[in-house]
Order: C-alpha cells, then sequence, then structure tokens
C-alpha cells in the first residue's frame, strides 16, 4: 500500500514539474491576429473584435480572463446575458508575442500593438 502512495505522489508531482508557466503580467495590452484583435487588462477583463466582420473596438465582446500556468481561460460575455467559456493553451507569450492553440486543434500567433 505504501509504494502505490507514492508512485501515485510521484505521478501527480512529476505533472507539476512540466508544465509550462507564464508571466501573467505580460498579458494586457492590445494583441493582433490578421484581422482578428484581443485587449486583455490588468483587472481580468478584456474584449475581442475582428475586422473581416465589419466589427471595431466600439462593438468589441467582453471577456473576463485567468491565467494559471499555461492555461489561458476567456469567459465571453454574450449580448443576450450567456457566458461562453473558452480554453486555450499557451504556448508562447513573450514582449512581442502571444501564441496559444485549443483542444480542437486551432492555433493563433499574436502581435503586440503600440
Amino acid at each position: 500500500m505504501l509504494i502505490c502512495l507514492a508512485a501515485g505522489l510521484c505521478m501527480s508531482s512529476c505533472d507539476l514539474f512540466n508544465k509550462k508557466k507564464f508571466d501573467e503580467a505580460m498579458l494586457p495590452g492590445h494583441w493582433q491576429s490578421g484581422t482578428l484583435h484581443e485587449y486583455y487588462d490588468a483587472n481580468g477583463t478584456g474584449y475581442t473584435w475582428d475586422t473581416s466582420d465589419d466589427v471595431g473596438p466600439e462593438e468589441a465582446q467582453p471577456f473576463t480572463w485567468t491565467l494559471n500556468n499555461a492555461t489561458l481561460t476567456q469567459n465571453h460575455q454574450m449580448e443576450m446575458g450567456g457566458i461562453v467559456p473558452k480554453t486555450y493553451t499557451l504556448t508562447t507569450l513573450n514582449t512581442n508575442t502571444l501564441a496559444y492553440h485549443d483542444d480542437y486543434g486551432k492555433s493563433y500567433t499574436f502581435t503586440k500593438q503600440p
């Protein structure tokens, strides 16, 4: 029984050591990927818009966000009052580049805007 407990503890701690950690202080600001724009405020709120849909920042969709290690969660607030959660795995976050992907194979790479 002691061996099983030790093995379980080892497996769970190994996962902790393999997770990438990103500094959430680098996320706030305006990011752009083609026509898709995302703006993150330091207070955990943000908004997104896509100029290919003829939408600008004044009509942007608001969201709240959290970053836990490499997991970025956006909770999009719909016009009719619903919340749509979206979860992404970050692969890059630095002063110039934000890159993440979802569990369905869709990847995004953003460049920080001035």
